[in-house]
């Protein structure tokens, strides 16, 4: 028996995979890299969203000033990194992040409740709820943070993972390297 388009379309595999495949895409190839094949009628020009998409139809061309800004470009911006931190509830992590902030170990720390860790300790698998907190700091106050973190956290082994910011908004990496202390 062939199946109709239309009823591949209506199935719930379908509709369950179509935005997992589209995430994949769009994680894989980035924004950058979509055709969007209406901006000649003018509509995704209204879209709050449009400088996003780069439509190979219309012969648009990205500016520089659109163009990842790399962080050796200027010399008022140091190398940062991002640092996940997970916390076992709010207090401890409203308390860390505070701590942070005010050492001047990090500009900014993002709280983000409701995150389901799964986790081999001890030789068991461990499902906990946790929050985690998303940290900018100066790439320099790693090793600083991570005693930090040590010294005020309920975890044997807290988790401290830094990732590298390769270019960004020249206006914030600068108000990061303000607010932050030169170690």
């Amino acid at each position: 028996m062939a199946l109709t388009l239309s009823a591949i379309a209506s199935s719930n595999l379908f509709r369950r995979t179509l935005p997992i495949v589209g995430a994949f895409c769009v994680l894989t190839f980035g924004l950058s890299n979509l055709s969007v094949p209406f901006t000649n009628t003018g509509f995704a020009h209204s879209l709050p969203f449009a400088p996003l998409f780069r439509s190979k139809l219309s012969g648009e061309r990205r500016s520089t000033s659109v163009s990842r800004i790399r962080m050796e470009a200027s010399n008022k911006i140091v190398p940062s990194i991002v640092v996940y931190v997970t916390v076992p509830n709010k207090e401890l992590g409203k308390k860390l992040a505070g701590s942070i902030v005010k050492e001047k170990l990090a500009a900014c720390v993002n709280r983000v409740p409701g995150v389901e860790s799964v986790y081999e300790w001890q030789g068991e698998v461990q499902t906990d709820s946790e929050e985690l907190l998303i940290i900018k700091t100066r790439e320099s106050l790693l090793e600083a943070l991570t005693e930090h973190v040590k010294a005020n956290h309920e975890y044997d082994v807290p988790e401290v993972i830094a990732m590298p910011i390769v270019g960004g908004s020249p206006q914030y990496l600068e108000w990061l390297k303000n607010s932050t202390r030169d170690e």
